[in-house]
């Protein structure tokens, strides 16, 4: 099939395709007497794993090692788990991160509503957030990233 049908099946630009294959994620096509790409089924079913793994958050880095793993003959399903238990673990670590921000913006937020826009001064800026001294103008010493304690 040519180019246009896999993009078509995969949903894949043809542009898209073609990087793939720059980067060795997909083996370079037959071309057909005129020069044309020609696909088999085994790229389609190739470029859905590759957006599937793309989907689970994998890096293309981390796909070619799957695909290398495959090419060689051997099932890439340990090493596919490995990577996919050290992403979990980033994402569970970024929520963490992200739960943290939340709360030091509610924080934050529940400042503001005490404070007298009045009292900011040219030099502060805005006495929501601190200033580098490590105070606000909200009183007293903050805690971390610049809340009021």
């Amino acid at each position: 099939m040519l180019i246009g049908e896999v993009q078509t099946i995969t949903g894949i630009d043809s542009q898209t395709i073609r990087f793939y294959e720059r980067q060795g994620l997909l083996p370079a096509p037959q071309r057909a007497a005129n020069g044309y790409r020609r696909y088999d089924d085994a790229a389609v079913g190739r470029l859905r794993f590759i957006r599937a793994a793309q989907s689970a958050g994998l890096t293309l880095a981390d796909i070619a090692g799957i695909l290398g793993v495959r090419d060689a003959g051997d099932a890439p399903c340990s090493h596919v788990s490995g990577l996919l238990e050290g992403k979990l673990a980033d994402v569970r670590a970024r929520q963490r991160e992200l739960a943290e921000l939340a709360a030091e913006l509610e924080q934050l937020i529940d400042t503001s509503h005490d404070l007298n826009p009045a009292d900011c001064t040219d030099a502060d800026i805005c006495h929501i957030i601190a200033t580098p001294d490590g105070t606000n103008r909200g009183g007293g010493p903050n805690t971390r990233r610049g809340t009021a304690g």
